[in-house]
């Protein structure tokens, strides 16, 4: 794309983009105003960094929860896929609205496809495909009454925008700096946080290799460090280098460049150091200094810039951490941990005004190592997500099923004013999930009287539904009173669901 198309089509974006905030003001405190939202829910992520990640594809699936919005009876979903999503999935969501009838709902849900499971984003196909572009069009009947909903924004959901004539509730691509490594720390500097020593923008395993240096000389006694990429995902761009064995003054330099390839540990599973190198090539990266600590968490503060330009905290979470270097995503607890919850938020908040006046748009979250310190829980900002995540679809499903929500101390309420936690994850793999098939799941659940009841508001939502059968893969939201009570229940469901896969 040339120069001078590319800055036309981002011309015509703005212009579509500032039809947003007028939109939502009519719509924002109406529920009976009419809306289309077209949710296009895949992973625009590099191919290669997706490809590490087992049913990549499925996890389209979790942006299933924007199915609760049809609880708002004049609204309208086009949801639309890489291929189609089974009927019995779609049911199970539909069947988790209340005080909507079913049939109601279903009337105002769209379900389309491209029929394309390659390993490609299902906004790249389709732009490849004008009929599908028309059926969308021809769903969402006034275009000015939408507006489209991704996982994460980049140069192809902009095109899609602009050939739907819809606008974006996203942060603009041509923002997406800030969602980087290396932007994450630019935005921890000017907000004034504490971050990892390190260094950002580096471009070859050169800069790694002297970045590397420079750390240790600044901090000898420093055990590890992290190499990560600059638009890793779910911590499979990451690397750690051990500096056991080190050597000081001169001879430093030389035997980090001999090491490097031998001592770099990947998080990814396959990934090897010629093709991570290659990989740093092309979409550049930081180093770090890897934090210690006796007592250790991994919080996170998820928050949005709405449509209006305001800044909302929506939650906190713990995130539990797993894989080879314990850096990949595996699940979360809600709320975070109450002893630092609020200096948690502060410090998220922090952020969220930098990119607020930066002009990010749209739902984002802030990852932290935090260390108890001199009986004081220190918060170090690792990275930005500038997208939806892993704790998008748990906290949605709360939200929408309770119609509950967070207090100013972080802790989620129903109107009733009953106390809500969850635990959750989209990473319970095990291979005897395999012998499931999602009727064998629904059956499960309802006989083993695991399904969400919306009397008591507790219960358990599956997420990943599709992804049960080719990879053993599922995700899960256990809800409860209290963070012990949603662990009981997330286990007993984990143990329940192996004991009948095994007798299948």
């Amino acid at each position: 794309m040339t120069a001078e198309v590319e800055s036309e089509a981002q011309a015509q974006f703005s212009a579509i983009q500032a039809r947003l905030k007028p939109l939502f003001a009519s719509v924002q405190f109406d529920t009976l105003a009419p809306r289309t939202v077209v949710v296009v829910p895949g992973l625009s992520l590099d191919a290669d960094v997706l490809a590490e990640v087992p049913g990549a594809r499925h996890y389209e699936e979790r942006q299933l929860s924007m199915l609760m919005l049809l609880r708002m009876p004049h609204t309208r979903i086009v949801f639309v896929t890489s291929t189609p999503i089974p009927g019995i999935v779609v049911d199970y969501y539909l069947n988790l609205l209340s005080g909507i009838p079913w049939t109601h709902a279903r009337k105002r849900l769209t379900l389309l496809s491209a029929h394309d499971a390659s390993p490609r984003s299902v906004t790249e196909k389709i732009l490849e495909r004008p009929r599908l572009l028309h059926r969308i069009r021809a769903a969402m009947g006034d275009s000015s009454q939408a507006h489209l909903s991704v996982f994460n924004a980049t140069r192809l959901e902009r095109d899609l925008a602009i050939a739907l004539d819809i606008p974006l509730y996203a942060c603009d691509p041509a923002l997406s700096c800030w969602g980087s490594k290396s932007g994450s720390r630019e935005a921890f500097r000017r907000a004034g946080l504490k971050f990892p020593d390190g260094q950002e923008n580096l471009c070859s395993m050169d800069d790694v290799a002297t970045a590397l240096v420079a750390l240790r000389q600044r901090n000898p006694s420093l055990r590890k460090a992290v190499v990560k990429l600059d638009e890793g995902f779910s911590g499979d761009g990451n690397a750690l280098f051990d500096f056991q064995g080190a050597p000081e003054g001169d001879a430093l330099n030389t035997w980090v460049r001999a090491e490097l390839p031998e001592r770099l540990r990947f998080e990814a599973a396959g990934m090897n150091y010629p093709r991570y190198a290659s990989k740093f090539r092309q979409l550049h990266g930081i180093v770090e200094a890897w934090i210690d600590g006796d007592h250790k968490r991994s919080p996170s503060v998820q928050m949005r810039v709405n449509a209006l330009g305001c800044l909302e905290i929506i939650s906190t979470h713990d995130q539990l951490l797993g894989g080879p270097n314990g850096q990949v995503f595996l699940g979360s607890h809600f709320p975070a941990n109450v002893r630092y919850r609020g200096s948690l938020q502060q410090c998220g908040q922090a952020v969220g005004r930098v990119l607020q006046e930066e002009g990010v748009l749209g739902r984002f979250s802030v990852d932290f190592i935090s260390v108890l310190e001199d009986e004081q829980w220190q918060h170090y900002a690792i990275e930005i997500n500038l997208r939806k995540g892993g704790t998008t679809l748990p906290y949605q499903m709360l939200q929408f099923l309770t119609a509950g929500r967070v207090d100013a101390n972080g802790e989620f309420q129903t109107p009733l004013g009953q106390v809500r936690c969850y635990r959750a994850t989209d990473n319970l793999v095990d291979p005897r999930l395999k012998r499931l098939v999602p009727e064998d799941l629904i059956d499960i659940l309802v006989e083993r009287r695991l399904h969400f009841d919306e009397i008591t508001q507790q219960g358990v939502v599956f997420n990943l539904i599709g992804a049960l059968s080719e990879f053993g893969k599922l995700g899960l939201v256990a809800i409860a009173p209290t963070r012990e009570a949603a662990d009981a229940m997330f286990e007993q469901t984990v143990t329940v669901l192996l004991m009948e896969a095994e007798k299948a």
